[in-house]
């Protein structure tokens, strides 16, 4: 197992991940230490199969919430117990299996060589994602990039990525939204009006079918509802900052 680094850690949310959970957390544990997941609620007995883990590994930390209160809730949790302790980056990365442990010591020295920016994953995807997907975070990938006037952002929703983590804190204290799965665009979007800009890393994502153990909590519907809402009040606010982005954008092209 790599030395325990003491500034940047692995953070999972997780939600009734299915049996990859395992698998993503001891894939996790072989690159990075520590590894702390955040069980959110899970009534399929993961909760306890991830604490058996973590009682032969002192590397591994389970956080388990009395209730579903929703991705970006999780994330919050485990970011202010991070900062608590000590901690001033941590990489996101889903439970399931779809994000590639083996990236997280390069996206950890990305980080590490510069610490004032968030390292984004770039997805790269099989031949069997989903089209309905795939082509759909075009979309959210658009308004993303004109709410911070380019500011470079390559995927505004896949999820394993690194954030510093006060300033995240902050924004996510001064907004009662992006709790749920509207959290890792409007992550993205604010961090970028902070002023955090984004590197980009291409990583491949894999959609695993359910007869390999995948699982999907998106709800095309609910889901889609819910980024069209986030991006209506993004782009208020982009409006109402737009003369601070550009000066911003002509600083930093000059």
């Amino acid at each position: 197992m790599p030395a325990a680094s003491t500034t940047h850690l692995v953070l999972i949310p997780s939600y009734n991940p299915g049996p990859k959970v395992l698998d993503t957390v001891r894939a996790a544990r072989a690159q990075w230490t520590p590894v702390w997941v955040v069980v959110d609620g899970s009534t399929d007995g993961s909760a306890e199969k991830l604490q058996a883990l973590a009682a032969s590994d002192d590397g591994l930390k389970v956080i388990v919430l009395p209730e579903n209160r929703g991705k970006g809730s999780a994330v919050l949790e485990g970011f202010m117990l991070a900062a608590a302790a000590g901690f001033s980056h941590a990489l996101t990365m889903d439970s399931d299996g779809q994000h590639p442990a083996d990236l997280i010591p390069v996206f950890m020295a990305a980080s590490q060589a510069e610490p004032d920016k968030m390292v984004l994953g770039k997805p790269v995807f099989d031949a069997d994602a989903p089209a309905l997907r795939v082509n759909g975070r075009k979309i959210s990938n658009g308004w993303a990039n004109v709410e911070t006037l380019w500011m470079g952002i390559g995927d505004s929703l896949y999820g394993f990525r690194i954030y510093p983590v006060m300033p995240l804190i902050r924004i996510m204290r001064a907004n009662r939204f992006m709790r749920r799965f509207d959290f890792d665009p409007e992550a993205v979007v604010r961090l970028c009006w902070a002023g955090v800009r984004p590197i980009n890393i291409d990583a491949p994502v894999r959609y695993f079918r359910a007869d390999e153990g995948g699982v999907s909590h998106f709800k095309y519907l609910r889901d889609n509802t819910l980024l069209t809402w986030m991006h209506t009040r993004l782009f208020l606010g982009f409006l109402l900052r737009l003369p601070l982005l550009a000066w911003r954008r002509l600083q930093t092209s000059s």
